[in-house]
Order: C-alpha cells, then sequence, then structure tokens
C-alpha cells in the first residue's frame, strides 16, 4: 500500500485548475476513482473538487446512463432512484438533495450548480439519446468543458452528439417504448432510439488532433492523468470532419467494414 498515491480534495482541485477548470464553468466530468490512487474522502471528495474549481457560480455534471437496465423488459426510469450503470462518482453526486437529473431514460446527466435545469430541460423530449435537448449538444453550444478524470478521452459520450448532428448510418439501433419518472413522481411516456452497440470508434486517438488545435490541457493528480477540453472547440473541431466524412470517428479497424454494409444497403434505406 506504501506506493498508492494518497490525494486530497484541495489536490485533485488544484490540480483541476491547472487542467484549466476555472470559477463559473460548466464542466461535464468521466471519471475513474481508483485510478487516482487513495482519494481521502471517496468520491465525495472528487465531487467536492470540482464544485471548488468551478466556485459557487460554476456548474458539475456527469453522465449518470442506465442503458445497461433499462430496456423493454425493464422499461421504467426512475429519476430519484434508478442506479446509473457506469461509476461510484455518477450514483453519489445524483443522490445529493441539492442534485438534479435530466429526463431521458438510458442517457441521463446528473448536475449541481445554477446551469443543471438549464442543461437538462427537455432532454426526455429528444428521441434519441444525444439530440438538440440533450446536455451533451448543450454543453457544446454553451462553451462549456468535457474533463476526463483518470478514463482517458475514449468515454467521450459528447462525440456522439455530433454522430448524431451528421446522421451517421450506423449509430442507430432499435426503437423502444420506454418511460420516465421525474423528480415531481410523474411518469412519461419517451419512445426512444437506441445506439447500436458493438461498432468500435477512435474517440481516444483524436487527442494529438486536439492538441494540435488548443483545445485540450492536461495535469496529473496521484496516478490519474486529468484532461480537459474544450467543448465548444471540440464541435468546431470535428463537426466539419464527420460531416465531409460520416465514418471519421471510427475505428480503423471498423471503417472498411462499415462502409462496406452501408454500400450494400438498398438505396432507400440509406441515410
Amino acid at each position: 500500500m506504501d506506493d498508492i498515491p494518497r490525494v486530497s480534495r484541495a489536490t485533485i482541485s488544484t490540480a483541476l485548475r491547472e487542467a484549466g477548470v476555472g470559477s463559473g464553468d460548466v464542466v461535464l466530468a468521466h471519471s475513474s476513482l481508483s485510478s487516482f490512487g487513495w482519494v481521502d474522502g471517496g468520491a465525495d471528495a472528487l465531487i467536492d473538487a470540482l464544485l471548488d474549481a468551478v466556485v459557487r457560480d460554476g456548474t458539475i455534471m456527469v453522465p449518470t446512463h442506465t442503458w445497461a437496465t433499462i430496456n423493454p423488459d425493464n422499461p421504467v426510469f426512475d429519476a430519484r432512484e434508478t442506479p446509473s450503470c457506469i461509476g461510484t462518482v455518477t450514483n453519489v453526486l445524483r443522490s445529493r438533495p441539492q442534485a438534479r437529473r435530466s429526463l431521458h431514460p438510458t442517457h441521463s446527466c446528473a448536475g449541481i450548480g445554477p446551469e443543471a435545469e438549464r442543461l437538462f430541460a427537455g432532454h426526455e423530449t429528444d428521441l434519441t439519446p444525444c439530440g438538440p435537448h440533450s446536455p451533451y449538444a448543450r454543453l457544446m453550444e454553451s462553451g462549456g468543458k468535457i474533463a476526463f478524470l483518470g478514463t482517458g478521452i475514449s468515454c467521450n459520450t459528447t462525440l456522439h452528439a455530433l454522430e448524431e448532428f451528421a446522421c451517421v448510418p450506423y449509430l442507430f439501433g432499435s426503437f423502444h417504448d420506454l418511460y420516465s419518472i421525474g423528480h415531481d413522481g410523474r411518469k412519461i411516456h419517451v419512445p426512444s432510439i437506441r445506439h447500436s452497440n458493438g461498432v468500435r470508434r477512435r474517440f481516444g486517438e483524436l487527442a494529438p488532433v486536439m492538441e494540435e488545435h488548443g483545445i485540450i490541457r492536461r495535469a496529473t493528480c496521484g496516478n490519474a492523468l486529468i484532461e480537459v477540453v474544450d467543448a465548444r472547440g471540440m464541435k468546431a473541431l470535428f463537426a466539419p470532419l464527420v460531416a465531409r466524412d460520416r465514418f471519421y470517428l471510427l475505428a480503423q479497424e471498423t471503417v472498411q467494414r462499415t462502409r462496406e454494409w452501408y454500400q450494400a444497403r438498398p438505396e432507400k434505406h440509406r441515410r
């Protein structure tokens, strides 16, 4: 245990500021608590460090996805109760009394701060997980930041919003009738087209392009690499590239067979 670094709320907050998170920022955080080493105070300390970095005027949010459990056999998502399937930090944050959560049944976010309500409003009205009313799309429009805390950038959900904007042909799978229960206990019908599984992306390989265009900054804390991406800059950089080549974000070994699949489809089924 002696070789495991020990980090605190203060050291995490300092590293976040070094990586470009500051007062008033809106930050979507992807996190791996174990990547830091030993965090004094656990998930709560990491959440508090994010709040310290953005100060009182800022807003933090985390993905609280439920795609692993919400499906036709279990079609009801409850924003108050349904656990996130993507990690401890996401579940601790969504359970805080001051946290709000968007109502999309498979790709919700939870957040704390003055911008949370605006970012989350209407997410459940999108037929798709990362549509124009999603926090992911709004983050890029409003100039927010995406913080990857020991996860690497391959888990960049916001890039799925760019795929949706570009109508990439490989993204969508089955249609499901799902339901959401809001914080007020009201149940609503949320028809939803799910993202397809098994199509590998190259999100993790895009860091050099981001560095070249100055939209990513880094710092280290314990064993964790903290990477912070300018969301608006990311959209400005990659949206034209994906518009020109709708297979741009796919992993190299996936591109050719996906193109061949698309070309083999009847013309009337191509988008």
